[in-house]
């Protein structure tokens, strides 16, 4: 039986760049940080509040993934806020381009678009 979610695994491009949208954008926190030298790459393991959520990679140039137009696979991955307003200032006062708030047409929830530095679609959506 299926217990939960493990952890989502995120290949970058920029290491560096993607480690700081992570951490200090985003806010999650560094659980561990592994150079593989065999592979010459990053494995940098996240947490979001304390919840081992997120593996990000680093290899050397890695192919893009389409993903629009929509694309069969993964759509995007989801972060619930309490202040969707506030989680948007926030990110656009670091530069983070936001789509325009939506309204759940199921639960009448609010949410929206914007994308890590790799164009990865992330989502937040107010609990």
């Amino acid at each position: 039986m299926l217990k939960g979610v493990h952890h989502i695994a995120i290949i970058c491009s920029d290491y560096e760049r993607s480690k700081a949208f992570y951490t200090e954008i985003l806010g999650l926190s560094i659980l561990a940080e592994t150079f593989r030298e065999a592979r010459n790459s990053y494995k940098l393991d996240l947490a979001l509040n304390g919840n081992y959520v997120i593996e990000l990679f680093s290899f050397l140039n890695p192919p893009k993934r389409t993903s629009r137009p929509e694309a069969s696979g993964l759509r995007h991955l989801a972060f619930a806020v309490n202040d969707l307003d506030e989680m948007i200032k926030h990110l656009k006062n670091n530069g983070v381009v936001i789509e325009a708030i939506r309204t759940d047409e199921h639960t009448g929830k609010r949410f929206t678009f914007f994308a890590d530095p790799d164009h990865l679609p992330l989502e937040l959506y107010e609990l």
